[in-house]
């Protein structure tokens, strides 16, 4: 089970590059498990030498500010178990794939999408302070407030630290009940 994600206040990384596909993100010859845990050391392996991946910083930052296009290509759920399993709570960009955004929601990550101009403002200063407000659908940086929306189940599993599986267990007193009363 994720940790619940409501507020999440960290230094971004910034990778600005557009179109980083999944391949990219975790390479293909890391596919080799279905497990999550020690998958972050896998994490843009073909860049790890190369800033920001360098800078000491690179280690505490929960929060991705990533180039348009983020998450494209194959549909590998070891892309957002990567990003997660290397400490990333939240991607932000002005375009995320849409099956990475399903993957992402449904293992822990939150996947923001922000319109241009505010995508921009958080591309151009690498390393600064920002709060991501989950409930609020918010993005707070500089000064400066932007709001997001996100999937209403995706974000409602985010908040209790719940996956698509757990919230099933959840229901079935229910759909114990109700298969009782058809009988």
């Amino acid at each position: 089970m994720p940790e619940p994600l409501t507020v999440v206040c960290s230094r971004s990384l910034v990778l600005p590059d557009q179109n980083l596909d999944t391949d990219q993100i975790i390479p293909a010859r890391f596919l080799t498990t279905t497990e999550r845990e020690g998958l972050g050391r896998f994490l843009f392996a073909d860049r790890r030498d190369q800033a920001p991946w360098t800078d000491p910083r690179a280690a505490e930052c929960k929060i991705l500010v990533a180039g348009a296009n983020f998450g494209c290509g194959s549909s590998r759920e070891h892309a957002p178990w990567a990003l997660h399993d290397f400490g990333f709570r939240v991607v932000i960009s002005s375009e995320i794939a849409d099956i990475f955004r399903n993957n992402a929601l449904k293992n822990g990550l939150l996947p923001v999408v922000l319109e241009s101009a505010a995508h921009a403002a958080l591309l151009a200063a690498p390393w600064q302070e920002i709060e991501v407000d989950l409930p609020a659908r918010r993005v707070r940086a500089a000064g400066q407030e932007y709001s997001f929306e996100v999937d209403p189940f995706g974000a409602w599993c985010l908040e209790r630290g719940l996956d698509a599986f757990d919230y099933l267990l959840q229901q079935e007193p229910a759909i114990t009940a109700f298969e009782e009363a058809r009988a």
